[in-house]
């Protein structure tokens, strides 16, 4: 088939050391091309390229893609930046369909960040400054609705992590699991994951992680949302890239990129409905990210496959685990090819990419394999699943769960009283100052609405430590928890 979408390309970087050192974003993405163009074997696929898609990173150039074309000597390319809050694996499906479609030939999609040299220049004192590109791209795409609640914002602020971690404790409590029981899995699991990234060449922790280290909290290893410490959150502070080439199977044939260089993208699906943490009618699942899910695993049914590798994204415990039952996956040794984001590095808006690179390479070594990464944008809010393999065992298929699951799942109301009783659906525990914490609690209140309510006494903090509080009663005024 002419135009079946195929991956002939990846590329991928690294960089630690000294501040000199370090390249800037803009810099590793161009790095990352040129890899990319370089793996398919034949240098000409740099005149087939039509489009270039890259995710928003922390940095601020309006268009990198069209700098990254004239260095590479594209013609005629359009460019598209996608921001925050639009899920990665979109970016994919958008090259893959237009392919299909005869609408382009070949694209380039491309992601990077330089955290790691930007927190070096402010730990040295150095002046970092990026190189400015102020052309807007052809595209600029955006989330439609906002991620944040006000009210969440208010106690939770902008960072993910205590978010998480309030799911973490409705993913527990569903689930029947003791506090102590989930804190040793969660470590366990987050020990293998460590190997896994040390024994990963492009994975930003060297060292391998025992789940004492992971689990108790340290100096290095700080609380930041309890049940979570550092080691469980994603690390972004890093300077990464990971760039991939796909084009129709005409143009690889055309282009003669040996057969062992093709990767296929079987199927895609996702959930972009998007409903507030606070307002989700179920914290610990979501109606369409379980159709995305089954649409994954009746593809594989269908083709008769058992995918050899998963990556399921990490930027917290939960997220893996809500994938990992959604793909009816029991054994952690089974969750991640690269080490987890903790581990291998979570560059801003980006990790997909080195996920799919890791697969690809993967894959392109195991005859007649196939494997699964998935993805997630906000607070769980969207996610993604995508199914790739040595052979074309399909034609590319996409599938959207936005409106069906709009349709099923809506969002519960925010309660206005100023006092009452509730039943606690999910908290977390945040560190506001050296010695200073304020529990964090998502309620149904008695008027079969939503609130969040907060605590700052110690002895109620203690206990939510030790003790399981969701499914709790408890009595609020003026939105402070009332012991």
């Amino acid at each position: 088939m002419d135009n079946r979408p195929v991956i002939i390309g990846i590329g991928s970087i690294q960089q630690k050391g000294d501040y000199k050192s370090l390249d800037e974003a803009l810099i590793l993405m161009d790095i990352a091309t040129k890899k990319a163009i370089k793996d398919t074997n034949n240098e000409d696929i740099k005149n087939y390229i039509e489009e270039i898609h890259i995710p928003k990173g922390y940095w601020r150039y309006r268009d990198p893609g069209k700098w990254i074309a004239t260095k590479n000597n594209f013609k005629d390319v359009k460019t598209s930046v996608y921001k925050i809050g639009v899920l990665q694996q979109s970016l994919i499906n958008s090259c893959c369909n237009k392919i299909l479609n005869k609408e382009i030939g070949a694209s380039l999609i491309v992601g990077g960040e330089a955290r790691y040299k930007l927190l070096l220049s402010q730990i040295k004192n150095k002046y970092f400054k990026e190189i400015e590109l102020n052309e807007n791209p052809n595209f600029y795409i955006k989330a439609k609705d906002e991620i944040h609640l006000d009210e969440e914002k208010a106690e939770l602020g902008m960072m993910a992590v205590g978010y998480y971690a309030i799911l973490e404790s409705a993913f527990r409590s569903n689930k029947n699991i003791s506090i102590s029981n989930q804190l040793d899995y969660v470590a366990g699991m987050y020990e293998y994951f460590s190997k896994v990234a040390s024994r990963n060449k492009d994975a930003w922790t060297d060292s391998a992680f025992d789940a004492n280290e992971v689990k108790n909290i340290t100096q290095k290893n700080s609380l930041q949302a309890f049940p979570y410490n550092k080691y469980h959150c994603t690390s972004w502070n890093v300077n990464q890239s990971a760039a991939i080439l796909i084009c129709s199977e005409k143009i690889a044939n055309e282009l003669k990129i040996p057969q062992e260089k093709r990767v296929y993208p079987l199927a895609s699906s996702e959930n972009n409905h998007m409903i507030g943490t606070l307002q989700r009618p179920k914290l610990f699942e979501q109606y369409g990210m379980q159709l995305a899910a089954e649409y994954i695993l009746e593809i594989c049914q269908k083709l008769k496959i058992k995918p050899n590798f998963y990556d399921l994204y990490s930027c917290f415990p939960v997220a893996v685990q809500m994938f990992a039952e959604s793909l009816n996956l029991n054994d952690y040794k089974k969750f991640t090819i690269t080490g987890g984001m903790s581990f291998a590095g979570g560059p801003l808006n980006s990790y997909v990419l080195h996920s799919l690179t890791k697969l690809i390479s993967k894959i392109r070594k195991t005859k007649d394999s196939s494997g699964i990464v998935t993805g997630v944008s906000g607070m769980m809010t969207k996610q993604s699943y995508a199914i790739f393999s040595s052979n074309p065992l399909m034609i590319f298929n996409h599938k959207d769960f936005t409106e069906v699951a709009a349709k099923k799942e809506k969002p519960i109301e925010i309660s206005t009283l100023k006092e009452g009783t509730g039943i606690v659906i999910g908290y977390t525990i945040l560190n506001k100052t050296e010695g200073k914490y304020k529990a964090v609690i998502f309620i149904d209140c008695s008027d079969n609405k939503r609130k969040l309510i907060t605590s700052d006494d110690m002895s109620i903090i203690k206990s939510m430590e030790n003790e399981e509080w969701v499914g709790k009663k408890v009595y609020f005024k003026k939105n402070q928890l009332v012991s």
